[in-house]
């Protein structure tokens, strides 16, 4: 069956056009496309709205000088690697509540909910304990300068008791999604970014009759809205009676061998995040060793293609969900019937939002006040993302959506990790570093990463092996 809808698809773009047919066969599945639009479109919200309320968050800390903005963003570097852990823990049992959903198994639904939960308070209970005994050591991993280091430590004491909030928001949110609830995220986290922003306006500058606090005031705003976000979920999931308002017996009801089995399928996703969060952090300092104007096209390219991206955390949220729902639901056909679906989704998103980057980044560059180098230095690293963008696009589809909805995340964690840390990291540092090569010579030396991914996870793909039912065997509690 879904080798014939395949097939049907390609002779349609033979006769019609490529992008023409292959968008008349998928549009034919019109129960396709709304289970699809219900999940990606509120992710992609959510991600616009916290990419864009959070560079008003920077812009505000920025008013209080370069020294403030720096420790606040270092500080943060630490609150990264935590996000990474978080992430990480939230898309492992998302695999499984995905799967039971499937199979409308609410009991352990519940129960993996609870092992995410348990988890989450641990980690950032670890997490808290070493920032408030060690701030000033973990500031100076990123930075020597003692003005930076002073108020990034004041920064990080204050806004550390929030990581317990971030990390059961994060749980929930994903436990969600896997449930295909995503407006419920996305009008809690909407709501909770601008309650930070409003606070932001209160507590650094001294409005409203608070006292001005600085960067303290920053990490306090930060610390509220969080807490209103962990808050506002919890109240709408037991107050809406939705499928995740679990008891406290419901929560807590899981043996030590469930929780080792669950993190059979828990930890390789962790483990693939913290990876990609590390490789993140090793590029980041790569380019910041090869100068201001390095790091400055960097950045521009950075800020431009995260817009761009938005459709991918989208696409691969409801990949996850629709393809795991079906697999724990016993429809494999239809599971790979879905993965074909959203490989076909991904190339053509990819193909247009590459040309649509293709054509305006000349304009938008305009924006930035930069040299000429700069300027020509960034335009053509976005020329070189534009021609990579379907490829970019598919291997995250079929990495974090088809492959972990499939139940298949210790290959995602084996390819990413190794094209990563044997592919990109070797070859941006040896282009960068030890060759001297420019910029944009750099980035396309770690372009070949992408590559060899989406030749590695698309042979995944054709071999079927993908599919496992992760719940099978699993002990009740």
């Amino acid at each position: 069956m879904e080798k014939d809808w395949l097939w049907r698809s390609i002779q349609v773009a033979g006769k019609t056009g490529l992008l023409h047919g292959l968008l008349r066969g998928l549009y034919r599945d019109r129960n396709f496309f709304r289970q699809m639009l219900k999940i990606a479109l509120p992710v992609m919200v959510q991600n616009f709205i916290t990419s864009f309320l959070n560079m008003v968050d920077t812009a505000m800390v920025g008013r209080l000088g370069e020294t403030e903005i720096a420790a606040v963003g270092i500080a943060n570097q630490y609150f990264f690697i935590f996000l990474m852990f978080m992430i990480g823990l939230g898309a492992g049992c998302a695999v499984f509540i995905a799967q039971f959903w499937g199979k409308r198994d609410t009991g352990n639904s519940r129960r993996i909910l609870g092992v995410g939960l348990s988890s989450a308070i641990v980690f950032s209970t670890v997490f808290i304990v070493c920032g408030y005994l060690f701030p000033g050591k973990i500031i100076t991993v990123f930075n020597k300068d003692p003005a930076v280091i002073g108020l990034g430590g004041d920064y990080l004491k204050t806004v550390l008791i929030s990581y317990v909030f971030a990390g059961i928001n994060i749980v929930y949110h994903f436990a969600l999604r896997a449930t295909g609830n995503a407006f419920l995220p996305m009008a809690v986290s909407g709501g909770a970014l601008i309650c930070n922003v409003f606070f932001n306006y209160v507590f650094i500058f001294g409005n409203l009759g608070a006292p001005a606090l600085g960067v303290k005031g920053a990490a306090l705003a930060t610390v509220i809205a969080r807490a209103v976000e962990t808050g506002a979920t919890i109240t709408l999931v037991y107050t809406g009676k939705r499928a995740l308002a679990a008891s406290p017996g419901e929560l807590t009801g899981f043996s030590w061998e469930y929780v080792k089995r669950a993190y059979a399928t828990i930890l390789p996703v962790i483990l693939n995040d913290i990876c990609w969060g590390a490789a993140s952090l090793v590029y980041t300092a790569v380019f910041g060793r090869m100068g201001t104007q390095a790091v400055a096209a960097i950045q521009i390219v950075n800020t431009i293609t995260n817009l761009f991206l938005i459709t991918i955390f989208g696409i691969s949220n409801a990949a996850a969900v629709m393809v795991g729902n079906s697999v724990g639901a016993g429809k494999v056909r239809q599971a790979r019937l879905y993965a074909q679906k959203f490989v076909i989704l991904s190339i053509i998103a990819g193909v247009f939002l590459g040309s649509m980057l293709a054509v305006f980044a000349p304009l938008i560059l305009r924006v930035f006040n930069v040299s000429s180098k700069v300027q020509r230095d960034a335009l053509l690293i976005l020329y070189m993302a534009a021609a990579v963008f379907s490829v970019r696009i598919l291997a995250n589809t079929i990495i974090v959506g088809i492959l972990r909805g499939g139940g298949d995340a210790h290959y995602a964690f084996v390819v990413e990790g190794l094209t990563m840390w044997l592919i990109g990291v070797p070859l941006t540092i040896t282009t960068g570093l030890v060759l001297k090569f420019p910029v944009y010579l750099v980035y396309a030396a770690g372009l070949a990463e992408e590559i060899v991914k989406g030749i590695l996870v698309l042979s995944r793909l054709a071999s079927g092996r993908w599919v496992k039912n992760v719940t099978f065997g699993l002990p009740s509690g």
